[in-house]
């Protein structure tokens, strides 16, 4: 899904859903699950594409996914 900004162009989010408890990894990786706004298994959380989230979501991969957008096809992007 984009999101529309004020000046009507479209910013880019990302669907990302928690499918691992953080209990176990290092403190740093569940204050990262929080930034994110995770912290329970299932929840799916909508964030801006953007580098810093990226960064975010490639220190916890081992715990999220990135979903598809609904109605977006896979090979779109």
């Amino acid at each position: 899904m984009r999101a529309k900004k004020a000046g009507g162009a479209e910013a880019a989010t990302l669907r990302i859903k928690q499918l691992r408890s953080g209990i176990g990894f290092s403190v740093d990786q569940k204050a990262t699950l929080r930034a994110l706004g995770l912290g329970k298994i299932g929840r799916v959380r909508q964030v801006p594409d953007n580098p810093q989230t990226r960064g975010m979501v490639a220190k916890v991969a081992h715990l999220v996914v990135i979903e598809p957008e609904p109605g977006q096809a896979q090979g779109e992007r």
